[in-house]
């Protein structure tokens, strides 16, 4: 009868194998942790490159708004003052009356020695006329100005510009049309072609 038996390492063997295998699934478990982690915070590689793509998109949007938002409001604004400066053309300005004021007062200076009546009509009323009529004539030339720069300014613009607004055409159109006819006026009141100065013959009779 033999008394030894065999003995055999399998048993520490496999169980090292075992430790061995749980080491790594900790560590892979670990790692799926932390890139779970990383995403949850935007901190990984794939969420730079996200914001880096917001960004670069926020950009691209401000760059278009930029663009834009000055050209359409420069047209706005100038359509508006055109058809303000086309009334003031029209109805007289502060200014016209105060020129005027001012040339009757140089004529009465001028006339204050004596002259003729028709001397006295020319300084005292026929030059204030003339003046107010030049005033109010250059607010509607400058009317007619800005109304046409306000038509003819997207042609000037970005080629991905959007078209102008309806109101804004039609505002620049009216103050167009309310400058040239304020030039007509002027021009007619100045050269004495619309209503002629009182003739001398008249005011003594």
């Amino acid at each position: 009868m033999n008394p030894t038996t065999s003995k055999t390492p399998a048993a520490p063997t496999a169980e090292g194998d075992h430790e061995e295998k749980a080491a790594d699934r900790l560590d892979e478990g670990a790692i799926e942790a932390e890139g779970d982690r990383a995403v949850s915070d935007g901190s990984g590689p794939d969420a730079d490159r996200d914001s880096d793509l917001d960004h670069d998109f926020e950009d691209d949007l401000e760059d278009d708004d930029s663009d834009r938002a000055p050209s359409g409001l420069a047209a706005a604004a100038a359509a508006v003052a055109a058809a303000g400066l086309g009334v003031v053309g029209l109805t007289g300005a502060w200014t016209g009356r105060v020129v005027a004021e001012r040339e009757t007062l140089l004529g009465q200076m001028k006339t204050a020695s004596g002259g003729s009546v028709a001397r006295q009509i020319s300084e005292i009323y026929g030059d204030a006329w003339h003046s107010t009529a030049l005033v109010n004539g250059l607010f509607a030339l400058l009317a007619l100005l800005v109304g046409v720069f306000a038509l003819v300014r997207p042609a000037f613009g970005a080629p991905a510009e959007e078209p102008q607004p309806g109101w804004v055409r039609a505002v620049a159109t009216a103050g167009i049309a309310l400058g040239v006819l304020g030039v007509l006026i002027s021009v007619g009141m100045y050269f004495d072609l619309i209503v002629a100065l009182p003739a001398a013959s008249a005011a003594a009779g």
